[in-house]
């Protein structure tokens, strides 16, 4: 009859597995929350650059029909993305409202002029594309004066580069890290059987034979992992998808697909090749050295 295991050296078997499952699951969610965020770099920003547009001042006799006629212009064209008119009623009670007082009533008369406020697309927000189109705003006849942050668009092209920059190191050294995690809590578990894989070498078994069970457990610890990261991903993404408007999109299937793919692939191959590593080192090494590796 076979003799059933110790109690306690069940739970300690329980324990070492739960704890490299959970290991390896919370170093995936971040290598997929990593891979999420360098997917969608150029998504947050066209984010940015599109929340930073032109004010285009109407001259004050300007007729609602006209106003109307000027924003279906506008909108028809490519570099265009939204129009937004604010009369002078509600351009006051804005003002008011960052004043925190009402200018109105101390002066006796409205100063405001109603404005068309234009967002446009990402890829217009240039330098030089902004000077023609600066022009070409000024040349509709309701127009009195265009007003853009000229410094603030020059400063967010200027970031977006460096942070494009520091974003490709910054994931080159997590990308390092998340390996070494990986890596060390493979070797931990590995190194705790290490007399098991030399008696099975003393027993004759050969090297692949030996290995092959140590690799598939634990690449299915891999898969256990990058399952449970990527069902916490994507419940994270569609709990605050309204809150991630305009930066990720959650109906972004091709975009989610890619990331649970990585995170799959970094899973296994990461646990393969840890566990082939670890096993072949405890393979070479002499009976005496397991006691001080």
């Amino acid at each position: 009859m076979k003799k059933k295991r110790p109690a306690r050296l069940k739970r300690r078997l329980i324990k070492s597995y739960l704890t490299s499952t959970i290991s390896i699951t919370l170093v995936l969610f971040l290598v997929g929350m990593m891979s999420l965020l360098i997917l969608n770099a150029e998504r947050l920003s066209d984010y940015v650059r599109e929340h930073v547009g032109f004010t285009l001042v109407l001259n004050d006799d300007v007729r609602e029909a006209e106003i109307l006629r000027l924003q279906k212009i506008l909108s028809a064209t490519d570099y265009v993305k939204a129009t937004k008119y604010v009369d002078k009623e509600e351009a006051a009670q804005q003002l008011t409202k960052e004043l925190g007082e009402d200018f109105v009533g101390f002066l006796g008369f409205n100063p405001l002029f109603s404005s068309v406020d234009v967002k446009l697309h990402a890829d217009y927000m240039q330098q030089d594309s902004l000077a023609i189109l600066e022009n070409s705003f000024l040349a509709y006849p309701q127009v009195k004066e265009v007003y853009y942050q000229r410094d603030l668009v020059r400063i967010i092209n200027e970031n977006v580069k460096r942070i494009s920059f520091f974003l490709l190191v910054f994931s080159v050294l997590l990308l390092f890290i998340f390996s070494t995690l990986i890596n060390n809590t493979i070797r931990i578990a590995i190194y705790s059987q290490r007399f098991i894989i030399h008696t099975m070498k003393l027993v004759g078994a050969t090297r692949p034979f030996i290995r092959r069970p140590f690799i598939l457990k634990n690449i299915f610890y891999g898969l256990l992992g990058a399952l449970l990261a990527n069902l916490s991903i994507a419940g994270l993404v569609f709990s605050y998808r309204q809150d991630f408007e305009g930066i990720l999109d959650s109906q972004q299937f091709d975009t989610m697909g890619l990331v649970f793919l990585i995170v799959l692939v970094f899973g296994v191959l990461i646990s393969w090749l840890s566990t082939y590593f670890s096993v072949n080192k405890y393979l070479r090494i002499r009976y005496d050295e397991l006691f001080y590796t």
